[in-house]
């Protein structure tokens, strides 16, 4: 028995494939573009955009626009007021640190990729209820990172649920992450700061997107 899935599986494919998802917290939209450049030329065409200020969506908006070679998802939605401004904006996928059915819900019935964030078996079983088999797992390293999460995983691995962590991941321990099975790709905020993002520095975020592939390339060939 298995749970289908609610993502394409294109999205899948390039999920797996990048195994690393760059996940951005953007202030001055003018940084969006040359941002998502520099995380292309080192390899990493699959994006967050976390819905933490109040440019957020016009940076989005400004990436899909100029760089559609880029997959660009939505993280932070909270509410189905923001799904739907999501998916006005081509959103190609959306996440989310915590659980809300209406949110769900709202993602599903307007078509837009979602995977709801899970901490606990109970949150995990709610997630399959609402049939979701992707699900964000955060905040991962403070939750108890891989081991806790091969142990929560266990009772359902039957069904195909796969996760996304995310929470303290960083180019030195993400690759126990990407060695276990249940693990689609990984969150990796670490690849793109505020700092490097208020101080324009293209050449380190892409030198940081290529050390996170080039683990990366060390587990996973091709698609899955």
């Amino acid at each position: 028995m298995t749970i289908d899935s609610r993502f394409p599986d294109s999205i899948l494919s390039r999920l797996y494939a990048c195994g690393v998802v760059a996940c951005l917290t953007i202030e001055d939209p003018t940084t969006s573009i040359p941002a998502a450049r520099a995380l292309l030329a080192g390899g990493i065409d699959v994006m967050e955009l976390t819905l933490r200020t109040p440019t957020a969506m016009e940076s989005f908006r400004r990436i899909k626009g100029e760089v559609p070679e880029m997959l660009a998802g939505v993280g932070t939605i909270l509410t189905p007021e923001q799904v739907r401004v999501v998916v006005d904006a081509g959103g190609d996928f959306g996440v989310a640190p915590g659980l809300s059915e209406r949110v769900v819900l709202t993602a599903q019935d307007l078509g837009l990729p979602f995977a709801p964030g899970i901490a606990t078996p109970s949150e995990l079983e709610k997630g399959l209820e609402l049939g979701c088999r992707e699900l964000k797992f955060f905040p991962a390293e403070p939750m108890g990172g891989v081991s806790y999460l091969k142990s929560m995983r266990a009772p359902y691995a039957h069904l195909g649920v796969r996760f996304l962590p995310l929470g303290g991941l960083n180019v030195h321990n993400v690759e126990k992450y990407l060695q276990e099975p249940s693990v689609l790709a990984v969150g990796g905020s670490w690849i793109v700061t505020a700092e490097l993002l208020r101080t324009e520095n293209w050449h380190a975020v892409t030198t940081a997107a290529q050390e996170a592939r080039s683990v990366v390339a060390k587990y996973r060939s091709g698609n899955r």
